[in-house]
């Protein structure tokens, strides 16, 4: 864009230049040509009017005394004359072109013309003149007439040029004139000066000549002539042939006419005029082509100065319009490094404020500073901007830093909240474990089974809540597991455990530190596949050991979600992101979250494909270094085989949830050849055994009552118990906590008793 801003005004100024440029040049072209033309026509002209000058003169002359010296001296003019004729024919044959730089050039091509046909006849002229076939008076005219046309010729040159140019042109002009009315005067008055007398229409030539001639030398010439060529002029004007001329002038001025014969008489003075008209004449010729010779100077400078402006705005406008790129290049560039260096700025916070958000919002603190790189402001509006992203920055790493703040005490009230229901619902498990003791009647007892279950569904929903707030959850075992009890457990903690059948190939040990997660992981997988399935199908859980570990695979028959839908939950599942409870408050994918975060906490992988029953089959990936050899002795307290009664054997396809239980004591094991039992057989009732929960060390001796409670009752008729017996699975596996772990539940109520009211409020 930048260089958008550099090229727009070069590529603008560039034509503009060239084209006053291209104007200049023309001028100067014209100049030139004009100033060319006026010097070759001025010094051919000017050659051709002194010759036909002379030789009008010597040929009245020759007519008034044909003697031999007069006829050699016209007959050596009339060879000058043709040799300034034949420098003068070319400007004849200049074309259009060379005249056409002007409608003022059409009128010099005319007048050019003119006097080149006027001389086409000069020859006739001369022959009549030499034979005596013409008059004076013809010869005189004809030869007026070509001086006329070459004084016309000169004017011409004064329409165009310079306005000093044109003024010394019009001197000239006026010189030309001058002369030629002198001419005019004294070829009128050689006939006179021999012959003593003029005729009328002579003498009023002659009268006519020397007004006009002294008019155009006083009135024009002399004021106009420049310094050297005024000099001069004083100088003839002074001089005595200067006086003697105007002397015979006023003598013939105020001669009478005689009425008798119309002649004018004229005095003797044919010697004193020739001598004095000879020199005047050579002087003003000298003048005539030093003003020629300066007006061609004046032109050419005229000229030279336009080529030396030319040259001058050319030199500087190729040198502006290079600083101007240079200049422009250099502003242009220290723009673009600081721009750049906003952006790289700017960039560099984009990268660092996401990191920062996250170690924000993985409880780390960040200082705003260190993690801001402040821009060097300076003096100008870039320094405004960077100055002012400077504060947008530190206002944005502050934000950031605040919502972390504001984000982590919710997220710790939150887990306090949840913390205290966990404990509430600790207690409440333990009251129902009182009731469940107390009471032996069946329907009762079905009642306290069925909350246990809801409250053990709220446990881990509390737990939820625990893991998406950041927390981590307290359910823990030191001791491997099986993992057909682990998928027991998540299953009694399913609202409609009833539709799902697992099936455990091999016997699988879970390491302990992995039993909780993976609980809760697959309770959440299994739930959402009874929630987007329509009752009453089926779903179905494997397990089957592979190259890598153990998969555990559930699978529904429902209607499924689109590859979209896969590719999104599966990459929310790859990368957990960091969940804002506030914002996803109503975000039906809240068990993904849990499972997201549980799954990379333990190395669990987690992928949801398509089913081929049209729902969905999730693919759950222990990893090896969670499957563990089983153990050597069988634990007692610490595995949820001994939390929950045993069913049927893992070879098996077990109905989910178990129909009876096999054992009523807590030590039992389940063996592999234990047959799977039928919804209609008849079992007895599941039969509490206390202290089962408590390690040895803890256990107190029990009473002869106690000892007798533990025999098996009889058996009792029972139609439908699987809320039941899902209960008593739920119970047990709660009572074979570790000892710890009630110490720990008894800790929590302490603290609990002890907090202040004030602090609930808030």
């Amino acid at each position: 864009m930048l260089v958008v801003v550099v090229l727009v005004p070069t590529v603008t100024l560039v034509p503009l230049l060239g084209s006053g440029v291209l104007q200049l040049f023309t001028v100067w072209q014209k100049e030139k040509t004009e100033a060319g033309q006026a010097h070759d026509i001025g010094a051919s002209a000017t050659g051709l009017f002194v010759s036909l000058e002379r030789e009008r003169r010597l040929t009245e002359e020759a007519q008034a005394n044909p003697g031999s010296v007069v006829k050699e001296e016209l007959a050596k003019q009339r060879a000058a004359t043709d040799r300034a004729v034949s420098a003068f024919r070319p400007l004849e044959t200049w074309n259009t072109a060379v005249w056409d730089t002007g409608n003022t050039r059409h009128g010099l091509a005319k007048a050019v013309a003119r006097t080149g046909h006027s001389l086409d006849s000069l020859t006739q002229q001369r022959r009549g003149a030499d034979i005596g076939s013409s008059s004076k008076d013809s010869a005189f005219l004809y030869y007026s007439g070509i001086l006329e046309s070459i004084v016309g010729v000169f004017d011409e040159l004064t329409h165009d040029g310079k306005p000093d140019v044109i003024a010394m042109r019009h001197t000239l002009v006026d010189l030309l004139a001058s002369v030629d009315m002198i001419g005019r005067e004294d070829a009128l008055l050689t006939h006179g000066w021999r012959t003593g007398y003029l005729t009328s229409d002579e003498y009023g030539r002659v009268v006519d000549s020397i007004s006009t001639g002294q008019y155009l030398l006083r009135e024009r010439v002399g004021p106009s002539l420049p310094d050297e060529e005024a000099g001069l002029y004083r100088s003839m004007t002074a001089s005595q042939p200067w006086q003697t001329r105007a002397n015979l002038e006023r003598q013939l001025i105020g001669a009478r006419t005689s009425a008798d014969t119309n002649q004018v008489t004229l005095p003797r003075a044919g010697a004193e005029w020739r001598s004095s008209v000879d020199a005047l004449t050579s002087q003003l010729l000298h003048i005539l082509r030093l003003q020629s010779d300066n007006a061609s100077s004046a032109a050419t400078k005229s000229a030279d100065r336009i080529l030396a402006v030319l040259i001058s705005i050319s030199a500087v406008g190729v040198l502006a319009v290079g600083l101007i790129l240079v200049t422009s290049w250099r502003l242009t560039s220290i723009l673009r490094r600081r721009i750049r260096e906003l952006r790289e700025v700017a960039q560099d916070l984009q990268e660092r404020l996401p990191d920062a958000i996250a170690r924000l919002g993985r409880g780390e603190g960040i200082e705003v500073d260190a993690e801001v790189r402040l821009i060097e402001p300076t003096p100008d509006e870039l320094g405004e901007l960077a100055q002012a992203l400077n504060l947008a920055m530190r206002s944005a790493v502050s934000a950031a830093a605040r919502q972390a703040d504001q984000h982590r005490g919710f997220e710790r009230l939150l887990q306090r909240v949840a913390r205290r229901t966990q404990i509430l619902i600790g207690l409440q498990m333990r009251k129902l474990d009182q009731l469940e003791r107390k009471h032996e009647d069946p329907a009762v007892l079905e009642g306290l089974f069925d909350l246990d279950h809801l409250t053990a569904r709220l446990r881990r929903y509390e737990e939820s809540l625990v893991i998406l707030a950041g927390g981590q959850p307290q359910r823990r075992w030191r001791k491997p597991v099986r993992l057909l009890e682990v998928l027991r457990a998540a299953q009694g903690e399913v609202p409609d455990y009833r539709r799902i059948s697992l099936e455990v190939q091999d016997e699988t040990w879970v390491a302990a530190g992995a039993v909780g997660s993976l609980i809760h992981i697959l309770a959440e997988l299994m739930e959402n596949a009874t929630a987007f399935s329509k009752p009453p199908t089926p779903v179905d859980v494997r397990v089957a050991a592979v190259s890598r570990g153990v998969t555990v695979e559930i699978e529904d028959r429902g209607l499924g979600m689109e590859l979209e839908q896969y590719a999104a939950a599966n990459a929310l599942i790859e990368s957990p992101p960091q969940l804002d409870v506030l914002t996803h408050a109503d975000d039906a994918r809240l068990g993904l979250y849990v499972v997201a975060r549980l799954s990379a906490a333990q190395g669990i992988r987690v992928e949801l494909r398509p089913s081929a029953f049209g729902g969905t089959r999730v693919i759950v990936l222990l990893p090896k270094p969670l499957v563990v050899d089983r153990p050597a002795t069988q634990p007692e307290p610490e595995t949820v085989a001994q939390e929950v009664s045993e069913g049927p054997t893992a070879s098996h396809r077990s109905p989910s949830p178990p129909a009876v239980v096999a054992s009523p004591t807590a030590g039992s094991k389940e063996t592999d050849d234990t047959p799977p039992l039928s919804g209609n057989q008849h079992q007895p009732l599941p039969q509490r055994v206390r202290q089962a929960s408590l390690v040895t060390e803890l256990k107190a001796p029990a009473s002869a009552a106690e000892q007798t409670n533990r025999q098996p009752p009889p058996v009792h008729e029972q139609s439908n118990r699987s809320s039941a017996t899902i209960g008593v699975l739920q119970r047990e596996s709660r009572r074979a906590r570790s000892a710890a772990d009630a110490l720990q539940h008894h800790a929590h109520e302490v603290s609990e008793r002890n907090i202040p009211m004030m602090e609930d409020q808030g």
